[in-house]
């Protein structure tokens, strides 16, 4: 498969605010990461509130800044893009948020909200022609050119999560990254939301980078799995085997909280509690981020990183996985 996206050792750290006299303190909210994205896969990034999958997300899409490490998407270093190179690359890459109807600007119509950044990266393009590419996109996604003139307040989450969609889609990008994005929808209306996200990958050949704390989401809709702890990787490999064999303790106590179809099954599944809250991304635990919450941490683990390895196919960051 070709890559469209490789990442190698990408940190994404904040400075927090602090008093005059006082040390600034930084945020490690993504901490040295490795992984490629394959053309027209789906890659699904899972982990805890505050693991870092949203700040990798954003800094791949360029709303937050890069501090180290590289991302090459089309020849272009992201680390490093000018504003050129960014318009270039929001061509091709598009961001779909969590929340469907805080991202939509309550002042402008449906046709203002998906035809703007069209207008704004092809500012010569004929109003005749917008407005062709705004409704064509309208049906792909399932809206009624009928509502072009209506305002996001006029619709539920769903009809607003469609808009964001073909806002996106309007470039016509080679790549969407969905931050949580049907985290806030209720249980039907995200079913149509994800079975629209597969038929429109189908059919116009869409890599997807899918943010969820959803394993059960993340397992329906993902070819490969990147689990993240704290900023870094813990484990990365094809969905079936992730599921079916997980290696690190960390992938292991997140799929033992993910429920059971099968009420007998559920009945008698072990769950892995974890101890401990996550510790501050200000302050992260030498060695290994999860030593502490870690059932099978050792001495080595308190001390060093551990590296990426391979294992059964898995790229895995244990010292205890062999």
């Amino acid at each position: 498969m070709k890559k469209i996206l490789e990442v190698r050792n990408l940190k994404v750290h904040f400075e927090l605010s602090s008093g005059l006299f006082k040390a600034k303190k930084v945020v490690h909210a993504v901490d040295g990461v490795n992984f490629n994205v394959f053309e027209g896969e789906t890659l699904g990034i899972v982990g805890e509130s505050g693991c870092g999958k949203s700040s990798l997300a954003r800094a791949l899409c360029g709303l937050n800044k890069i501090t180290s490490g590289s991302a090459l998407f089309n020849g272009i270093d992201l680390a490093k893009a000018s504003s050129t190179q960014w318009d270039e690359v929001h061509k091709q890459m598009q961001f779909i948020f969590q929340d469907p109807v805080a991202a939509l600007d309550p002042r402008m119509t449906v046709a203002e909200i998906i035809a703007e950044p069209l207008i704004t990266l092809y500012p010569q393009m004929k109003q005749t022609e917008v407005m062709e590419k705004v409704f064509a996109t309208m049906k792909l996604v399932g809206l009624s050119k009928n509502q072009v003139n209506r305002y996001p307040q006029e619709f539920s989450g769903g009809q607003c999560q469609r808009i964001g969609i073909a806002r996106a889609l309007i470039l016509e990008p080679k790549v969407l990254i969905c931050d949580e994005s049907v985290s806030a929808l209720d249980v039907s209306i995200k079913a149509q939301i994800i079975n629209l996200l597969q038929e429109l990958q189908q059919k116009l050949k869409l890599t997807i980078l899918f943010i969820s704390h959803d394993l059960g989401v993340i397992k329906h809709i993902c070819n490969r799995i990147l689990v993240m702890y704290l900023g870094n990787i813990m484990e990365l490999g094809e969905k079936k085997t992730i599921y079916s064999n997980p290696l690190h303790p960390y992938t292991k106590a997140l799929l033992s909280a993910v429920p059971v179809a099968n009420p007998e099954l559920e009945k008698t599944k072990v769950v892995q509690l974890l101890e401990g809250e996550l510790p501050s991304p200000v302050n992260p635990p030498r060695g290994c981020v999860f030593n502490t919450r870690c059932p099978i941490a050792v001495e080595e683990c308190r001390a060093t990183r551990p590296i990426e390895k391979i294992v059964h196919e898995h790229s895995v960051s244990c010292f205890k996985v062999n």
